[in-house]
């Protein structure tokens, strides 16, 4: 692969998760108004993006996708949206917010084990270090300056935080070669129809019990960045990013939204920069880095081969 394409897949995870962390303090001012619920919220969020993916569809080159995909998509829509959102949500509201946000730094670790599990992915001292590093700067800076005040925590929506990590850690590695297949429309446009359909049988009675005569220019612009760019522009980049990398090195970009978070409340005045912000920030990409530089089955086994020619 050539390091353009890697690079790319690069640029694209960091634009993804750039966006996901600038959509937590959006979405957090949405779902303080007491109009809004989370499940009115998300599937605004589910629907919106698969009406935006079938749209973009009509412009792009048609891809025929065999029923056996089709049955896939549906399985990569299960553990990359549908599991992945909906336990996050109800977790979140059973929990404190920093203790789900630690929880939410698992993913890499899990994506590293079920990686070699399934794709017999080697887990290297360079990865495990990087995760660990990542992790520290992530945790670091979710921690900092926070007490107790961020909410009781029970532990069952820990394990429903959990569960959300688990699933999306699965879908990037259980569903590389598929989403290899196909464009990020090809695959969004099915994912989030099934998504959207879904969440209908349990959020449709939120959502037409919603005053939308509440819903201000100001109220619908931030709902329309959660909808267009935290859910149609960033899923569109994500699968980039699958098809060029490994899925540890994928999972790790998710360090990247408290790093956003935290700093976008700081230019906004609601927090303010010291030395745990810039040590977690040095962590956090040199952990990517780290695991970037680790190197992958395909790699070690063509070490193996060249000595064993020699």
């Amino acid at each position: 692969m050539t390091d353009d394409k890697k690079l790319s897949g690069h640029l694209a995870l960091l634009g993804a998760n750039v966006i996901f962390g600038l959509n937590m303090p959006i979405s957090k001012t949405v779902l303080s108004l007491d109009f809004v619920t989370p499940y009115t919220l998300n599937l605004f969020r589910m629907g919106g993006a698969a009406v935006l993916f079938w749209i973009a569809s009509l412009f792009c080159r048609r891809e025929k996708v065999p029923l056996r995909d089709v049955l896939l998509l549906f399985a990569a829509s299960l553990f990359g949206v549908q599991l992945n959102q909906v336990s996050f949500l109800i977790g979140l509201s059973m929990t404190a917010p920093v203790d789900a946000s630690i929880v939410a730094t698992t993913v890499p670790i899990i994506t590293m084990i079920i990686s070699a599990l399934y794709l017999k992915e080697p887990i290297t001292w360079k990865k495990v270090i990087g995760v660990l590093v990542g992790a520290s700067g992530a945790i670091m800076l979710i921690t900092g300056g926070q007490g107790a005040s961020g909410g009781e925590s029970h532990l069952a929506g820990n394990l429903l935080c959990l569960l959300s990590a688990a699933s999306f850690a699965t879908y990037l590695v259980l569903f590389k070669k598929l989403i290899g297949r196909y464009s990020s429309v090809t695959l969004m446009k099915w994912m989030f129809l099934f998504a959207a359909l879904c969440n209908l049988t349990f959020c449709w009675d939120d959502f037409i019990s919603t005053d939308f005569s509440r819903f201000t220019w100001d109220v619908s612009l931030r709902v329309a960045y959660v909808v267009c760019g935290a859910t149609f522009l960033s899923y569109m980049l994500i699968p980039v990013g699958q098809r060029t990398l490994r899925p540890t090195v994928v999972s790790m970009y998710n360090y990247v939204q408290p790093l956003v978070a935290s700093l976008v409340a700081v230019l906004i005045g609601l927090d303010s920069m010291n030395w745990v912000k810039g040590v977690a920030a040095v962590l956090v990409f040199s952990g990517v880095y780290i695991v970037t530089l680790s190197k992958s089955r395909a790699q070690l086994e063509a070490e193996r081969a060249a000595r064993t020619k020699v």
